[in-house]
């Protein structure tokens, strides 16, 4: 019996450590980019894993709990019943946040928000912890215990430290690395906030790559309300390094199945007539941000100074990375609040945000979203997205 049970111990201690690292993978910005099939695949994986582990914790729940408590009690066993506590709470909030990201369509978008941020902390916290675990339980840490003694040696490069005081002082240090600058980043924001001089763009921003001439020129609505402006955090997701522009390399085109061929140049671009709209932006991953700001140019304003033709079923758009590509079809395109965008906030959208301009599509999913556009095709077929290649959904629409 014993041994039936440290096997399965083992089993679901590598499950768990597999969990965590497709769940660093699937956050990890440079493996989105250059591994974008294998992305995928790690969903799956972390999502089925998820799923056998969150069976497995509530089983234990049911019938195994109260039982190895109560020996833990009998036993005197302190330490071993606050790291029970430890583990059974940090699992069962990954558990619920990832079941809550997992149906994330059939919920409130406050509500996925919100089990991202768990579900991201949890890996945070239990990722040393797990690590530590493992270690020192590794077959040559138990034998340099055994040759002392002392079931408390840890190895000498961690110097005469007990397990615990080790244990205690890591997991402490590391919280204290990585919450500290985020306390600080959060608290500094809030008192920008307090006092007026609040700039998210800039406070998100690490340097717009950019360079166009001459800046257009906001319509007095895309000023948001003082201390205001968009709701939440975008997280930079991208597939390809961002590209840079400048008034050389930067164009716009409009062809393909169009009577009157469209091209322009940014110095005649940004004449062009604008509107403001304010819509909310919703990454497939779990994300939101509210009430954003844009400005830019109606989608069908654009597609009536092209002409349709008759034969054209669908629209394609092409990311300035010359990688990414998307569709919608000629009657999703023409929702009165589909955008060409150039402003948010006020402010022309940066390179990291899909600067200098990027397509707008409130209704539907964040990757339909194209960044860094700069050419429409009207075509005769179907067109299957960059990420749709890869496992995502057609169906983008936000319910």
């Amino acid at each position: 019996m014993y041994k039936k049970l440290k096997k399965l111990h083992h089993l679901n201690v590598f499950l768990f450590f597999l969990l965590l690292l497709t769940g660093i993978l699937l956050y990890w910005p440079a493996f989105r980019q250059h591994y974008p099939q294998q992305r995928i695949w790690a969903r799956d994986v972390h999502i089925i894993i998820g799923l056998y582990l969150a069976f497995l914790l509530l089983r234990f729940l049911y019938r195994g709990l109260a039982d190895h408590w109560d020996r833990l009690a009998k036993q005197g066993a302190v330490g071993k019943k606050a790291n029970l506590t430890f583990i059974v709470v940090v699992t069962a909030i990954m558990t619920v946040s990832g079941i809550i990201l997992w149906g994330q369509r059939l919920l409130p978008f406050w509500l996925n928000s919100v089990s991202l941020v768990f579900h991201d902390w949890t890996v945070i916290i239990a990722l040393p912890f797990i690590i530590f675990h493992m270690v020192t339980r590794m077959w040559w840490v138990r034998k340099q215990r055994k040759a002392v003694g002392d079931t408390t040696y840890v190895p000498k490069t961690l110097a005469s430290l007990p397990r615990r005081d080790v244990l205690k002082f890591g997991i402490g240090a590391l919280i204290a690395l990585i919450v500290g600058p985020v306390l600080y980043q959060s608290m500094k924001t809030k008192w920008s906030a307090s006092t007026g001089k609040i700039d998210q763009l800039a406070n998100v921003v690490r340097g717009d790559k950019n360079h166009l001439v001459p800046k257009p020129k906001p319509l007095p609505a895309s000023r948001p309300p003082k201390g205001g402006g968009y709701e939440g955090r975008f997280r930079i997701y991208t597939v390809t390094p961002i590209p840079a522009f400048d008034n050389q390399s930067w164009d716009f085109r409009i062809d393909g199945l169009v009577k009157h061929k469209q091209h322009w140049k940014w110095q005649e671009f940004i004449t062009l007539p604008r509107k403001v709209q304010v819509s909310d932006f919703h990454c497939v991953t779990g994300w939101s941000v509210y009430h954003v700001t844009y400005e830019g140019i109606p989608l069908t304003q654009l597609l009536k100074m092209a002409g349709v033709k008759s034969s054209a079923t669908h629209v394609k758009f092409y990311s300035g990375d010359g990688v990414y590509t998307d569709s919608l079809t000629v009657k999703q395109a023409q929702m009165n609040d589909v955008m060409v965008a150039m402003l948010m906030d006020g402010k022309l959208i940066p390179s990291e945000f899909g600067g200098p301009v990027r397509l707008i599509v409130p209704k539907m999913y964040g990757y339909k979203s194209v960044k860094w556009l700069n050419r429409i095709e009207l075509i005769d077929h179907d067109h299957t997205g960059y990420w749709e290649q890869r496992g995502y959904s057609k169906n983008a629409w936000l319910s």
